[in-house]
């Protein structure tokens, strides 16, 4: 999932609304809940909304606990302040929060305190943020986005949209269905051409190394190297016996 995209309160929320679906879509495993539809959870009856909310306190274990254990590059937060959250967020006293952790109470509020702090600059750095950058440039001249398990990322992965789109009309012959004519050795043609193809799985799937190929033969002859590109690239994720293989969130 790309956080990076994603507004403020969707972050918080755990979900999103997509006006086209007309559906709140989960942030963690892309599930998706129609509106108008009636879902029954855990004996109840529930709407949609209520639905994916459920939804993520039952199989995600809360919002928090899923940012939390988040592997995305803006998740900067040390094993001990993730604690600190987990501890805050549950209402847990100081005194128990002290006793856990080995630490005094007041290094427990000196530790919100310090959060609290931090807090108040990203939102004076978020305001900065929006007020330069109110005159966005064309779309066409707008950076894509860099995907979360991006390995080494550097002047490769600066790309602007109309780029991206001049190198997929020249790398491959077709996108319906996709055919790619050649495998460039530039850096940043591999980063559009792998994230192109990419985007014929699905997200949160599970897939075997045989549908993966079945999946990309009719793409490149050459598939192994696609597939082994796609894996060091950080765009898809596989067991360590290489026997199922899944899109990076």
């Amino acid at each position: 999932m790309d956080y990076g995209k994603m507004k403020l309160d969707e972050m918080k929320k755990g979900y999103q609304y997509d006006k086209g679906q007309d559906a709140y879509i989960c942030n963690h495993c892309g599930q998706v809940f129609h509106a108008g539809q009636v879902f029954q959870m855990e004996g109840g009856f529930f709407l949609a909304e209520p639905a994916v909310m459920k939804h993520i306190s039952q199989t995600h274990g809360g919002n928090l606990t899923q940012l939390l254990g988040s592997e995305s590059k803006y998740n900067t937060l040390t094993p001990n302040q993730k604690d600190l959250f987990a501890m805050f967020y549950s209402k847990m006293p100081d005194k128990d929060m002290a006793k856990k952790l080995h630490v005094t109470e007041a290094t427990i509020r000196r530790q919100r305190f310090t959060f609290r702090e931090k807090a108040k600059q990203a939102k004076f750095y978020l305001a900065m943020y929006e007020l330069a950058f109110e005159n966005e440039p064309t779309a066409s001249e707008q950076m894509i986005p860099i995907h979360n398990h991006a390995v080494c990322v550097d002047d490769r992965y600066l790309i602007t949209e109309s780029e991206k789109q001049y190198i997929i009309e020249t790398f491959f012959s077709s996108t319906q269905p996709l055919v790619l004519k050649s495998f460039s050795s530039k850096e940043k043609k591999k980063v559009v051409i792998l994230g192109k193809i990419a985007e014929q799985f699905e997200p949160g799937k599970k897939y075997s190394e045989q549908e993966v190929n079945e999946i990309l033969k009719p793409i490149y002859a050459d598939y192994m190297t696609i597939r082994r590109y796609l894996i060091s690239y950080g765009f898809m994720e596989r067991t360590r016996d290489g026997r199922e293989y899944w899109l990076t969130n």
